[in-house]
C-alpha cells in the first residue's frame, strides 16, 4: 500500500476562527480547520483524508501543517487521517484502499461485485455472528433476500436483452460503461458494477457476516465469508466544552461540559 500511517504521532485539529473578541469568545469559520502533526519522515509528503475522503497534500517535505475544509457534521464527529506518500503520488486519491468496511456512525458495509456470472434471477443474503464468533446462517439480517438484476437490462446474455439492437456481439444493451464499474473485474468488454448493503447502527464489538448468493430455483451458487470487522460507534463531539481548572505544577488540565 502506498500510504505510510507508521511514524506519525500527535496529529491535532483546530478550528480556524473568522474573529476574537476581547473576552476570548471567537467567530467560527465554518468547516475550516488547521491540521498539526508531528512525523519521523524527512523525505515525504503527506496526505490529509476527511471521513475516508481525500482533502488534499502538502507541498514540501519539512511542512507538518495544512488547513482542510470540513463535513458539516452535527451528529457525530469528523474523523481525520494523516498519511506519508512519496512524492510522485502525492497528489493521487488513495481513499478507495481504506478501510470502508465501517462506516463513520458505528454501521457495516458491505459491497457485492455484482459479476456478469451470477445468473439471472439470483439473489443475495446477509448473516451475522451477532458478535458471538459463529455466522448464525438460520437468520438473514434482512427480511427479503436482495435482488442481484432487479432490472432485466443489466443482465448481459444471449436473448436477454433486446437481440439485434445491442452491439454487435454484446446482448446487453443496459451494460456498464466502461470506467464506471469497477473496471478489471467484470468480462473482457464488459465492466462490472457493485451492490452495496449497509447494517443498521450496531453496538461495539468483533463481527463476522457472511454473503450467500441463491439461484432463481434457490440452489446456492456463491458463498462467502467476511475477516473479523471491529465496530466502534462513532463518539459524538463535545459541546460547550471549558476549562474547568488547570494546575502548574502538575501541569494538569480539567475540562467541563455544560
Amino acid at each position: 500500500m502506498s500510504l505510510i500511517d507508521g511514524g506519525i504521532e500527535k496529529v491535532r485539529a483546530f478550528e480556524l476562527p473568522a474573529g476574537i473578541w476581547a473576552n476570548g469568545e471567537y467567530v467560527a469559520s465554518p468547516r475550516l480547520a488547521l491540521i498539526k502533526w508531528r512525523s519521523s519522515w524527512d523525505d515525504k509528503l503527506y496526505q490529509i483524508y476527511v471521513n475516508g475522503q481525500y482533502a488534499g497534500a502538502t507541498l514540501e517535505v519539512s511542512q507538518r501543517q495544512m488547513v482542510v475544509q470540513l463535513p458539516t457534521s452535527l451528529g457525530a464527529a469528523v474523523r481525520i487521517e494523516v498519511f506519508a506518500v512519496e512524492a510522485d503520488l502525492a497528489y493521487t486519491d488513495f481513499s478507495s484502499w481504506l478501510d470502508s468496511t465501517v462506516t463513520d456512525n458505528g454501521r457495516v458495509r458491505i459491497v457485492l461485485l455484482r459479476s456478469q456470472n451470477l445468473p439471472a434471477g439470483s439473489t443475495a443474503q446477509i448473516y451475522s455472528d451477532k458478535g458471538m464468533g459463529q455466522i448464525d446462517y438460520d437468520n438473514p439480517l434482512e427480511d427479503r433476500p436482495i435482488r442481484i438484476w432487479p432490472a432485466w437490462q443489466d443482465k448481459a446474455g444471449f436473448g436477454l436483452s433486446r437481440f439485434g439492437i445491442s452491439d454487435f456481439g454484446f446482448d446487453s444493451a443496459g451494460a456498464v460503461g466502461c470506467g464506471k464499474g469497477c473496471f478489471g473485474y467484470g468480462q473482457f468488454g464488459l465492466d462490472a458494477d457493485t451492490l452495496e448493503w449497509i447494517s443498521e447502527p450496531m453496538d461495539a464489538g468483533v463481527y463476522k457476516f457472511a454473503v450467500r448468493i441463491s439461484d432463481q430455483a434457490g440452489n446456492e451458487s456463491v458463498s462467502s465469508e467476511t475477516g473479523e470487522v471491529t465496530v466502534t460507534p462513532q463518539v459524538r463531539p463535545a459541546e460547550r466544552l471549558s476549562v474547568s481548572s488547570f494546575d502548574k505544577q502538575t501541569n494538569q488540565l480539567v475540562l467541563s461540559i455544560s
